[in-house]
């Protein structure tokens, strides 16, 4: 239920027409899988509102099930997190050379350096605000994004060691990012593991001595041990989607996307539905109106091939998504207003899961979490396992 207050007092108590039921069982699940397939530490990556599940939630789950640092993007992330209480390490990995990183020096988050300006401007907070900065080294092994390159890295490896003999920072890690499937004998990945080694070797040639050095991801933490290094920051597998294709390790999907039936009709046969009648009804047939839209994350491109789950059968959307609503062919299921529609989920059942959804709009399923919109609410159910107390559950709007 969404909790509205009145202007004159008062308050009202809506259904919600969608929401994202996410099962913190599940995410205590995948952490303990991931955690028990490496030596390494696990750090778990809660960008984006944790991939669109909830940072807070998942972290402080993820944390609970064998995570012992925790990956974003930006200091307003990791500084939420802080505020929240949580007191585990944070590395923080993309900004701008002209930020002021005075707030996370403060508060003891780890930051990513690529470049000598970004080293820079993390000296110069250090120095105002009277703390040495935790920084960990980004060389660009191949993915061309972010990190030095192979010329420009001992110069930054030089001016860090320099640094960090004044007491202004601590090289407490050294880090890159794969480009490649993270399957065994990927040529890519092979060369960036090379790479990596010559840039670690460089870095303690000049006398840095790093706590942490970090490479893999989701897909090189199931396909590539000799990744791992000391830390491993799995992301989409923590949400329970497989990494690598074919290949399961056993991950529960964590979110459910669900709404329901506002309305039936039954049409004839050649009745076109919703914009541009791209789809026509081939014979009569029942429409069950449901109140999602590319809005709310349905992706709109997935019009023509998407599927939901109702009166537990996969029936086709009907015609386009559009920013607030899609159309149902049921067929002649005796749908009913107010009966479930099963956008994705687990796909036990044989419902639609987010794979599904990410083949049909010609995407990763990493844009569909994160693209759910701020109207569907997030609804947690906490862990059953007993490693952390339960309790009742949770919903945020």
């Amino acid at each position: 239920m969404i909790n509205i207050g009145g202007a004159s007092g008062g308050a009202w108590t809506l259904p919600p027409l969608a929401e994202a039921v996410v099962d913190l069982d599940a995410i205590a699940h995948n952490t303990r899988v991931l955690a028990g397939r490496t030596e390494a530490d696990l750090l778990a990556v809660v960008k984006a509102d944790a991939f669109g599940h909830g940072f807070l939630e998942v972290a402080r789950t993820a944390l609970a099930s064998g995570a012992r640092w925790l990956g974003v993007t930006s200091q307003a992330e990791a500084l939420a997190l802080r505020v929240a209480g949580i007191e585990a390490p944070v590395l923080s990995w993309l900004h701008a050379p002209d930020e002021d990183f005075g707030p996370a020096v403060a508060a003891r988050v780890d930051l990513s350096v690529a470049s000598v300006a970004h080293l820079d401007a993390v000296v110069a907070a250090a120095e105002r605000v009277g703390r040495r900065a935790d920084v960990h080294l980004k060389v660009d092994t191949g993915l061309s994004r972010n990190g030095a390159t192979e010329d420009d890295w001992p110069e930054l490896v030089r001016l860090a060691h320099g640094q960090e003999a004044a007491g202004r920072v601590r090289v407490r890690g050294i880090w890159s990012h794969l480009a490649g499937s993270g399957l065994p004998g990927d040529p890519l990945d092979g060369a960036q593991l090379r790479r990596f080694n010559r840039a670690l070797a460089t870095a303690r040639r000049l006398g840095l001595n790093p706590e942490v050095a970090h490479l893999a991801g989701s897909a090189a933490l199931v396909g590539r041990p000799e990744t791992h290094f000391d830390l491993v920051r799995p992301g989409i597998a923590l949400y329970g989607v497989e990494p690598l294709p074919g290949r399961s390790v056993g991950l529960r999907p964590a979110m459910t996307l669900r709404s329901r039936v506002i309305l039936t009709k039954r049409v004839p046969a050649g009745t076109g539905i919703a914009y541009g009648h791209d789809y026509v009804a081939p014979v009569a047939t029942t429409l069950a109106l449901v109140p999602v839209g590319y809005a709310d994350g349905v992706p709109r491109s997935a019009a023509g091939r998407a599927e939901v789950w109702i009166g537990g059968r996969r029936h086709p959307v009907a015609g386009r998504v559009t920013m607030d609503q899609i159309v149902v062919d049921v067929g002649d299921l005796p749908v009913r207003t107010g009966d479930e529609v099963l956008l994705f989920g687990r796909g036990d059942r044989g419902e639609p899961t987010v794979v599904d959804w990410a083949r049909w709009a010609g995407t990763n399923p990493h844009e569909i979490f994160t693209g759910i919109g701020a109207r569907v609410i997030r609804r947690y159910l906490p862990i059953r396992s007993g490693r952390r107390s339960g309790g009742r559950e949770r919903v945020r709007v």
